[in-house]
Formats: C-alpha cells, sequence, structure tokens
C-alpha cells in the first residue's frame, strides 16, 4: 500500500506541474484515446498497481485543466493545496459523515467550520448548517425547510401529509433566477413555472419597484451574485419588506456570499444576514475539491425538521448530528476539505483571494475595452461578459480561445446578448496567467 500510495503521489505531482505547460482543454486525440476504457467487464482480477496506471496514462490527458490558472469557465475554483491533501487523507480514512459516532472526527470538524463561516458570512450565530453536495443540493435543503416553516404556521404537518390538500405556497423569484433554484423547486414540489417572476434591470437585479405583494406564505428566492453579471439583488431593502408581512427570503448566494470575507467587496453582500436561509458552495470560491455545497438556517429546527426521517431510526444523543440537516445519510466528509481550507486561509488569505480574483476580473474588462471590444456588464465581482459583435463572431471568438488552449472560457446569453464569459475564481490564478490569457483572446478576435 505504501509504494502504490507514493505512486499516486508522484503521478498527482506529475500532472499538476504539467498544468502551465499544457493546452487548458484536453486534444481530441487524449479524449478518443478514452475509448479504451471500453472494455467488456473483466474476468480476472488486476493489480491495484496496473487500475493506477491505467487511470494515469488515459485519464489524466483527457481532463480539462480546470486546477490550473487558466481556466474561466463557469465559476469553477480550483483546490487549494491544504484542501487536496486533507481529500487524500479523508479518504484514507474513509469515514462516513452523516453520524458522529461512525466519524467523530468530521463531526467536529463540520462544527468548527460551520462557526467560522457563520462568522465570515455575518450569520446568526444560533443558526443551523449542512454540508451537501452542491448550491442546487443546499437550495433545495433550504427551501424544503422554507416548506416546512410555512406550512407549520399554517398548521399543516407536510413531513406526514405531503403537499396534496396543503394550503397553497407562493414563490417569488427574478426573471433571472439561476437554474439551481429552479431545479430545486420542482424537486421540492412547488414546480419551476408556478412561480411569480419580478423583472431585473440591466444588470439583472430585482427590481424594487416591481416587488410584489408577499404574505405570510410567500417564499422571495434573490440571489448574491448574478451568475453572469455578478450582481446582487437589493437585499436588505427586500429583506424588510418582506418580513414586515411574514415571508420567508432565501438567498441562492452560490459563488457571491463570499463577497462577504473580502472588505473591499463586502458592501455588496451587505444584508445577506437579514435573510431567513442561504445557499452557497465550497467547490467555487473557497477552491475545495468537488464536491462541496453549504446549506444555512436561521432557524435550525426548520432545518432539522424538513431533513428528518420520523421515528427514532440512527437516533443519536450528541447535540449536532450530522445527517439530521442535510439529504443524505451516507455521505464523504465534506467538513474535513472545508475545515483545511479555511485553516490554510485564514481570515486574511481568504480576504486576499477573493479581492485578487475581482481584481484580475476587473484587468480582464479593461484589457478587453482597450481592445475595442464591448464588455456587458458592470465588472463588480469576478465576473466579465463581453461581446465581439455580432452573435455569429462572438461565438466564433468563443470557439477559437477555446480550440487555441491558452485559456478556456464558455458562452452565454444574457439579455439578449450572445457573450464570452469570463469567471476568475481559482487560488491558482496569477498575474501572468491573466495577461497571457488576454494577449491569446485579444489576438483571436483580432484575427
Amino acid at each position: 500500500m505504501n509504494n502504490l500510495l507514493a505512486d499516486a503521489a508522484r503521478r498527482a505531482s506529475r500532472y499538476l506541474e504539467s498544468l502551465n505547460d499544457r493546452a487548458v482543454a484536453p486534444e481530441q486525440q487524449a479524449v478518443a484515446e478514452l475509448a479504451r476504457f471500453d472494455q467488456t467487464f473483466p474476468e480476472h482480477t488486476s493489480s491495484a498497481e496496473t487500475v493506477l496506471a491505467e487511470l494515469d496514462e488515459f485519464g489524466s490527458p483527457a481532463t480539462m485543466a480546470s486546477a490550473g490558472g487558466r481556466f474561466f469557465g463557469f465559476v469553477t475554483g480550483g483546490a487549494l493545496r491544504a484542501s487536496v491533501a486533507a481529500s487524500w487523507l479523508a479518504t484514507t480514512w474513509d469515514q462516513n459523515g452523516g453520524l458522529v459516532v461512525t466519524s467523530p472526527t468530521n463531526a467536529a470538524l463540520e462544527c468548527v467550520s460551520l462557526r467560522w463561516m457563520k462568522d465570515i458570512f455575518h450569520l446568526p450565530e444560533r443558526s443551523a448548517g449542512g454540508f451537501v453536495t452542491c448550491a442546487t443540493a443546499a437550495n433545495f435543503s433550504a427551501l424544503a425547510a422554507a416548506r416546512h416553516a410555512l406550512l407549520a404556521r399554517a398548521g399543516w404537518d407536510v413531513e406526514s401529509n405531503g403537499l396534496f390538500g396543503a394550503p397553497p405556497l407562493t414563490v417569488v423569484v427574478g426573471d433571472e433566477v439561476h437554474a439551481s433554484v429552479q431545479k430545486a423547486l420542482s424537486l421540492v414540489g412547488f414546480g419551476r413555472d408556478r412561480v411569480v417572476r419580478v423583472p431585473v434591470d440591466a444588470q439583472g437585479r430585482m427590481r424594487l419597484d416591481a416587488f410584489p405583494d408577499v404574505d405570510d406564505r410567500t417564499i422571495v428566492c434573490l440571489q448574491a451574485g448574478n451568475v453572469n453579471s455578478g450582481a446582487f439583488d437589493p437585499i436588505p431593502e427586500i429583506c424588510m419588506r418582506a418580513h414586515l408581512d411574514g415571508a420567508w427570503v432565501h438567498i441562492d448566494g452560490a459563488f457571491g456570499m463570499w463577497a462577504a470575507a473580502a472588505p473591499a467587496r463586502a458592501h455588496l453582500a451587505r444584508g445577506v444576514e437579514d435573510a431567513d436561509s442561504w445557499a452557497t458552495d465550497a467547490h467555487k470560491w473557497l477552491n475545495v475539491p468537488y464536491d462541496s455545497g453549504l446549506v444555512f438556517t436561521r432557524n435550525a429546527d426548520s432545518l432539522r425538521r424538513a431533513m428528518s426521517v420520523g421515528g427514532a431510526y440512527l437516533a443519536q444523543e450528541e447535540d449536532r448530528v450530522p445527517y439530521q440537516y442535510t439529504p443524505d445519510f451516507s455521505r464523504r466528509g465534506r467538513g474535513i476539505e472545508v475545515w483545511a481550507a479555511l485553516r490554510e486561509l485564514g481570515r486574511s488569505g481568504l480576504a486576499d483571494l477573493i479581492e485578487r480574483t475581482c481584481r484580475y476580473a476587473g484587468r480582464f474588462a479593461e484589457g478587453l475595452r482597450a481592445g475595442g471590444y464591448r464588455v456587458l456588464n458592470d465588472v463588480v465581482l469576478n465576473q466579465v461578459l463581453v461581446s465581439f459583435g455580432s452573435t455569429e463572431r462572438t461565438r466564433e471568438v468563443i470557439a477559437r480561445v477555446q480550440r487555441d488552449g491558452t485559456c478556456w472560457c464558455g458562452g452565454t446569453v444574457w439579455q439578449g446578448h450572445t457573450a464570452m464569459r469570463i469567471s476568475v475564481s481559482s487560488w491558482a490564478t496569477t498575474e501572468q496567467d491573466v495577461q497571457r490569457s488576454l494577449a491569446a483572446i485579444l489576438n483571436v478576435a483580432s484575427r
């Protein structure tokens, strides 16, 4: 086992060292070589060394180099050094993170990590949290907690009786609600389309003047960080208005909530703490390995009851049993990697990570404008949208940049405009990466 793990470490180190010199997207030949995995189920055993060698030989070249500093697609972070090493160690421990008794270490680190993150986001001290797979799962869990709280207030036990015959609830979203919230709404039984949609402004923010009347059977879903523009809904004003009428306010803050960690950007997240529930990711701006999402609720009982199974199944006496706050029973110990990332960065390192990547986004925007191209959004965070002219030309530039391999940026359609979206989210990105990538984009666009 020692030799096998040492071999894995050598291969992993070699992979990471190669990222600066290889194309960000895999070569087509490398992708074609993945067909070597498509074999009939083996009749005989193979050595672990053979399995690892095959994975590295055929798998590593066909990966997207998203762990490096020049991947700007979607909103994808890298993985901090401590979080990678912690993930390896946690995998070796092979703990079931759902119970305290099956993983005391994970349970302890979850509690510490949750306390630290509540401090970072300025959330109420008595709020509860759970470690889930992603923001979609976090939104689902938070909306289930909201559903429980509002229906319990109306005298309906939704966990026991379901939604058949339940008092109707209203859901309010912005016109640019993210797909993860829409999916969560369908999973929790509200439906993607059975919502009240509020018009948004030129940056994708919910318009306060168009906000509807709400009541104590209303769930309002706000955005902290529009996935295209990075803009924030008017959270303080809507929280105040919604709470006056008894509504529940949920924040989809998959990446934007982390702005609270950087003093120069914290004003964007002002008022987030006034909501009733929150969803965010750790595998985006905190830069831990996939997959790692987080749900928080102001009222701990609402989340715990929404995630309950009834009866005394797996009854435990500890103050906080991890599975009682998430949809999962058995799961990996995500709290270990989150703790490692927060412990490595500290308050100053986290602030620097957020501010540095935002500054790099601003550098992209400046360079693209100087090149004569239109930046569509106010670059207030880490997102940059740029048009290179017509829809066809912009799509062609995106495709050629991706084929060029210097960097990788995705495409989007925002408020009727086709655009390249540049999301700077990785700790590994350097000034040199930005200069090199910007030059490549401008070179392709000019041709």
